[in-house]
């Protein structure tokens, strides 16, 4: 069982303890002992936490999750710290200490332990890594413990990504599908019913299905991108497009879409025509997740809109909903498995950033003010002909 403790991360003491302390106590030799004779055999990461949330020992698995594999630079630092946490020094107290860090599975786990009961949680962690940024989806467990008569945490995590993963895109294909495949169903029982042709015209049940049908492919065409880009075999293909016209034939599939019924779409008045070279289809994609997000965060009557202007040699394509973010979701977005619709869900903002990113050299951003509502933002270099 998950428990959800409150972690009152901004209040946590910064560290107090001396970095001699730390190797006075891994430098007891029966200490060391009994420790590598319980985890140096143990396939799982496993480190010894004091009471300030310290290393003062790390198994040999640990050592190859964490940022650096040099034993002295992991020992003395926090959890968060060693594993490249994006938000491990966004503030003087480090890992543990930030807005980010109420959020996650890792610190609320720790937290419960120190105060005596052993604690279960899933964490979802963006690490650092040179150029690169992991997705590293965690089980961690957090269990108080003794030696040599002091107080520790033993802190053990499991990367679960696949596992994730697989359940994440079975029940998104499985969801997705099923609702669409149903939506066919329905109007092909219509039109069977239906003898005569003016009825078939009147209600427009073949635009209807033509419709519903591209929605099918477009859902199976998703999941296919996502499974590649995830395991790196995605291929991008560059060529001439203008934006208006991409955006256009996006409003045009998801106004008939069942996220949009009873809100209206449009095209920002303003919205620039831009000529750029890169993968039309991978960028649809893109704006297509953004697009369902904010017609999914909207109530009926409300407008989404779709914009884009030209900046410098890169364009900015966007997409606004008039609703606010809470704040913990604004901090979890991007993560991979993070949803507001429930377990199961949320490749959506994850992907946007995945293809961005990773695949069109572009970036991802969003904005969330009571006062302007939501936009999601992407922006890409306008690229050139490959001669």
């Amino acid at each position: 069982m998950i428990i959800s403790t409150p972690v009152e991360s901004k209040q946590r003491p910064h560290s107090h303890l001396p970095e001699e302390s730390i190797h006075l106590q891994v430098k007891q030799p029966e200490t060391l002992r009994q420790l590598d004779q319980m985890f140096s055999a143990v396939p799982n990461s496993v480190v010894l936490l004091n009471q300030d949330r310290k290393i003062v020992y790390a198994n040999s698995a640990f050592q190859k999750i964490a940022y650096t594999p040099d034993k002295q630079t992991v020992l003395g630092a926090k959890v968060g710290e060693a594993v490249g946490c994006i938000h491990a020094f966004e503030t003087k107290g480090g890992c543990g200490t930030t807005e980010f860090c109420s959020q996650c599975g890792a610190a609320k786990a720790i937290a419960r332990a120190q105060k005596g009961s052993a604690d279960v949680q899933e964490c979802r962690i963006l690490s650092q890594r040179d150029e690169d940024m992991i997705a590293l989806d965690l089980r961690v467990w957090a269990t108080p413990s003794e030696f040599g008569e002091e107080p520790y945490t033993v802190f053990s995590m499991v990367d679960i990504s696949d596992e994730k993963r697989r359940r994440v895109l079975e029940r998104i294909f499985f969801h997705d599908i099923t609702n669409t495949a149903s939506v066919i169903k329905g109007l092909v029982d219509i039109f069977v019913s239906m003898d005569d042709p003016a009825e078939l015209r009147e209600f427009q049940i073949d635009s209807m299905l033509s419709q519903v049908s591209s929605q099918l492919i477009d859902e199976i065409k998703a999941q296919a991108q996502l499974m590649a880009a995830e395991s790196g075999d995605l291929t991008t293909e560059a060529a001439p497009f203008y934006t208006n016209e991409l955006l256009q034939r996006l409003i045009a599939l998801y106004r008939n879409h069942s996220v949009a019924e009873g809100k209206r779409i449009e095209l920002d008045a303003a919205a620039e025509n831009v000529l750029v070279w890169s993968d039309a289809a991978l960028i649809g994609r893109v704006l297509s997740n953004m697009l369902k997000n904010g017609l999914e965060a909207s109530t009926a009557g409300e407008t989404v809109t779709v914009g884009c202007e030209r900046q410098g040699d890169s364009v900015c394509l966007w997409v606004h909903n008039p609703k606010v973010m809470p704040k913990h979701i604004q901090l979890q977005i991007f993560q991979r498995s993070f949803s507001t619709k429930g377990e199961g869900r949320g490749l959506g903002t994850y992907s946007m950033k995945l293809l961005t990113e990773s695949y069109l050299q572009g970036r991802v951003s969003f904005e969330s003010d009571a006062d302007k509502g939501t936009t999601f933002m992407v922006t890409y270099p306008l690229g050139e002909e490959k001669k």
